[in-house]
């Protein structure tokens, strides 16, 4: 196996632990599809847990419970790219309807995000109103930027509805927990849950 390959498998490892999204099972499953073509055993590579504190992740999802009581529904690593979140937004929102639920709006982040938390420490959230309307949008970006400050993030945006909130000096420390859910079901568990208690 040459070296890049190597560091390229390596690198995507350490991402994946260190998101604290996956088992070791499915961080398996993934390099399987990543590297599908090079038909090679991952048996060699280390593939650890990360041992992290999740106080900052703890805060976080703490601030999307808050948002769920706002009518703003909040997804945790929401697909793995913008394009594939707005998708999977959207997705939920018609399981929402269908089940004769209501959102405001939404906030999400993507796969893509958290590596950025990981390598820069700086968590972009995307937020919107799922009629599209400029001005809710703009509300909804208002009420997540308060949300946010509220329970102590220090965060970056220009109030425009093109720009995503930024989360600054944000020290991504999610420990996996094979208990909860993410995601889109986990942020449809966890708002339904939220309305069902009101």
């Amino acid at each position: 196996m040459n070296r890049d390959l190597v560091d390229e498998i390596e690198y995507l490892i350490d991402l994946l632990t260190k998101s604290g999204f996956f088992s070791k099972e499915e961080i398996l499953e993934i390099l399987e599809d990543q590297f599908i073509e090079y038909d090679l055993d991952f048996s060699g590579f280390d593939i650890s847990l990360n041992d992290f504190n999740n106080k900052n992740f703890s805060n976080l999802e703490k601030t999307f419970d808050l948002l769920a009581e706002k009518s703003i529904v909040g997804v945790h690593n929401c697909g793995y790219d913008f394009e594939e979140g707005v998708d999977d937004v959207y997705e939920l929102y018609v399981h929402l309807i269908n089940n004769k639920y209501s959102a405001q709006g939404f906030c999400f982040y993507t796969f893509e995000d958290v590596e950025n938390a990981i390598e820069n420490n700086t968590l972009n959230l995307t937020f919107g109103d799922f009629q599209r309307n400029e001005n809710d949008s703009l509300e909804i970006g208002r009420t997540v930027y308060q949300t946010f400050s509220d329970t102590g993030f220090d965060l970056k945006w220009d109030e425009s509805v093109n720009s995503p909130i930024e989360i600054v000096n944000f020290v991504w420390d999610k420990k996996f927990d094979e208990s909860k859910e993410y995601e889109i079901e986990g942020a449809y568990n966890l708002f339904t849950g939220v309305l069902d208690e009101k």
